[in-house]
């Protein structure tokens, strides 16, 4: 479905430009021509982007770019100011309202697509977001996979996960489990950007569970480096008492006391350099097996898939 558009100008002639080359270039385009107006229609349509004009008789731009971001039925919606000044206490002023960009007139339509196509995919990025690590979620992480794919761009996928998970959260409860996530988040970040640079991407698919996608040369050492930083940082995540005892104790269901060994990580990896993938899936599926593996062995540990296309 079309993104949409709400335009906001007085001038009749400018929100017509606006209005005709927004519309070619496929997003589906509303017009409001005061302030009052905008924000009627802004709760109407909930649009993608708001192109806001700065001078406006009544309510301004910058009056109604605030008034937009404090209502919670726009607040997401992004926002283009459009001005003719060029002062940057006017741009400060413009992103300090609630703008995500501005544009100051006079633009070619170039320029406009240019500005509306970053804003509305930066958008898109920001949605598909997990709000707890601030890493791209299971959207993105399936887009990155079926582009590499689709490109037959040399590529390997590491699956990994926490083990015991589950009894940490119930032991110390979810605030320190969340902080556990997040120390992974953090490791797998620093481990992918020092070793495989700006080809890596990490993904926090959800849970406890996250995807690195790396060159197939990289791959096996991300994976020990990676097990090797967690285990350095999982005392840190332990009481006292639990950390020297190296266990915790959980009731389960039926109230009984089980122990649990700290937190190891399970790493599983498919790469493009022993077979091809027609499918996202077909790689997601090899790499969970090689993790599901992992996880029989003692301690952090990985695997890797080495059987070939057949």
């Amino acid at each position: 479905m079309s993104e949409t558009v709400l335009v906001v100008d007085d001038d009749p002639d400018v929100a017509r430009f606006v209005e005709v080359n927004l519309r070619s270039a496929g997003y589906n385009v509303t017009v409001a021509s005061n302030g009052e107006e905008a924000l009627e229609r802004a709760v109407e349509l909930l649009p993608d982007l708001v192109l806001l004009d700065v001078m406006m008789p009544k309510l301004d731009g910058f009056e109604v770019a605030q008034r937009l971001r404090r209502d919670p039925r726009t607040s997401s919606s992004s926002i283009i100011m459009l001005t003719a000044k060029a002062l940057s206490s006017d741009k400060v002023l413009g992103l300090s309202s609630g703008a995500d960009d501005y544009i100051i007139k006079p633009f070619d339509p170039v320029e406009l697509l240019a500005r509306v196509k970053g804003t509305l995919r930066r958008a898109r990025e920001m949605r598909a977001l997990s709000p707890l690590t601030g890493l791209p979620g299971n959207i993105r992480v399936q887009e990155e996979i079926r582009r590499r794919v689709a490109e037959e761009y040399p590529f390997a996928l590491l699956y990994a996960d926490l083990d015991h998970f589950k009894a940490y959260n119930d032991h110390y409860g979810f605030v320190r489990g969340d902080r556990a996530i997040q120390v992974l988040a953090r490791l797998a970040m620093e481990v992918v950007q020092e070793l495989a640079g700006t080809q890596g991407f990490v993904g926090h698919v959800g849970g406890d569970d996250f995807i690195l996608l790396v060159g197939p040369d990289e791959a096996e050492r991300i994976a020990e480096t990676l097990c090797h930083r967690f285990d350095e940082q999982v005392p840190l995540l332990y009481d006292t008492i639990d950390r020297e005892r190296g266990t915790i104790e959980v009731r389960n269901r039926q109230g009984d006391l089980t122990t649990f060994p700290l937190l190891t990580l399970s790493v599983g990896i498919a790469s493009t350099s022993a077979r091809t993938f027609a499918h996202y899936g077909e790689a997601v599926a090899v790499a969970t097996e090689m993790k599901q593996y992992a996880k029989t062995l003692s301690g952090s540990a990985w695997a890797v898939d080495r059987r070939t296309t057949l």
